[in-house]
């Protein structure tokens, strides 16, 4: 398992969060052991090439009581887990993929819990786990007809071929091959479109030769019935009204299989569709509220820029009349309304000028231009006529009822 682990830092050395991923990775293969991962080439509808983590193998899905082996393969973004995994179906030569809400004609799965992909709560086993219900609901794959011919998978832009595929016949010794998709006419083999037969589960059980456990007792493949011509009940022998009939029978059976399929596709298509068509319109909505909350901090900024220009126009009025005024004479600028207020002014600027006055004496005495002597006399007397102006100030701002 640590080999395992270097091995997958290795191959994430460019994922952004590499320690995240690799313990996810490597928890999904501790529980289903048939997944395998590689490094590979992934190419998107635009052309561009990437280096992606491919989880590649089978899942095991409960249908009508029997265990499956679906083929899948799971692309992780190097984004991941911000960005939902692409997942596919990857039908073997001997399976056929069957278009259903899930599961598109190449082979895309697609699941609300891929669509609602959180970064910080999604996780790869919950997604798996979505997907081997899902696929027990409506099966992903059938098997072909023996008399079908094979043809290799087509190779979309979004799902590459790496190297390997398709999928070896991985069937254990003794099995049957796989069961042929019947038709309804009575010279052709009965039956219908059959998922893909239990190759066994990831469950503990006997080891095979590469590692992988099978299980104890694997699910035997449906047993495939067929009929020969039908002969005549009269004269034991096939006319051409039979013949006709026959392929009368086949031809309308295998355009309603396919009638089927297309409009399964269809719907499916549809439905991404009307998914894409909502969320184009909440894009639009939120679009259209960007746009309006826009408009009204533009029409905001028109009403204050508009008042900004005004308020410059009055300040430029209002310099240049200072500008056309004559000098202000000081003492004509202040001018009391009451002998009160008066007192109280004169009496101010004269505590104003002792303070400045005694300043003064400290540092004529500082530079030594007067001695102490002087110095105390003159203090004492300023600081007393000093004194005698703030009580006077205090009387008055009492008079005039003005804050003390």
């Amino acid at each position: 398992m640590a080999t395992e682990e270097n091995v997958l830092k290795q191959f994430l050395s460019k994922y952004q969060h590499r320690d995240y991923t690799t313990k996810e990775v490597i928890g999904l293969i501790q529980v289903y052991r048939s997944l395998t991962f590689r490094l590979e080439a992934f190419v998107f509808n635009n052309g561009t090439r990437k280096d992606l983590l491919n989880l590649e193998g089978t899942i095991p899905v409960n249908y009508k009581g029997a265990y499956y082996n679906i083929p899948v393969c799971i692309w992780l973004m190097d984004t991941h887990p911000q960005n939902a995994p692409l997942c596919f179906v990857k039908p073997t030569p001997d399976m056929s993929i069957k278009v259903s809400k899930y599961v598109d004609s190449n082979g895309k799965v697609y699941l609300p819990y891929l669509h609602e992909w959180n970064g910080n709560n999604s996780k790869l086993q919950k997604l798996v786990q979505r997907m081997i219900t899902a696929f027990g609901e409506l099966p992903p794959v059938y098997s072909k007809p023996r008399n079908e011919v094979r043809q290799p998978y087509p190779m979309e832009a979004f799902m590459p071929q790496p190297s390997g595929y398709p999928f070896p016949d991985s069937r254990l010794p003794g099995q049957p091959p796989f069961p042929p998709t019947f038709h309804s006419s009575p010279s052709f083999p009965l039956g219908g479109n059959l998922p893909y037969p239990n190759y066994g589960t990831p469950y503990p059980g006997p080891a095979s030769t590469n590692g992988t456990p099978y299980p104890a007792n694997p699910t035997p493949y449906p047993p495939s019935t067929s009929y020969g011509p039908s002969p005549d009940v009269a004269g034991g022998t096939i006319t051409e009204e039979h013949i006709r009939a026959s392929l009368l029978s086949a031809v309308e059976d295998k355009l309603r299989r396919r009638l089927k399929e297309q409009s399964q596709q269809s719907q499916a298509e549809l439905e991404t569709l009307r998914r894409t068509q909502h969320e184009l319109r909440e894009g639009k909505t939120r679009l259209e509220d960007i746009l309006a909350r826009l408009q009204r901090e533009r029409t905001d900024l028109d009403k204050n820029v508009a008042i900004l220009h005004e308020k410059e126009k009055e300040l430029q009025s209002a310099v240049e009349r200072l500008g056309e005024q004559e000098g202000i004479d000081v003492d004509e600028a202040v001018v009391t309304t009451a002998p009160l207020y008066s007192q109280l002014l004169n009496a101010f600027a004269e505590e104003a000028t002792l303070e400045d006055a005694i300043y003064y004496m400290g540092e004529a005495l500082r530079k030594e231009v007067i001695d102490l002597d002087t110095f105390l006399k003159q203090v004492r007397t300023l600081a007393r006529r000093q004194f005698t102006l703030r009580a006077l100030m205090h009387k008055c701002r009492q008079k005039a009822q003005l804050a003390c």
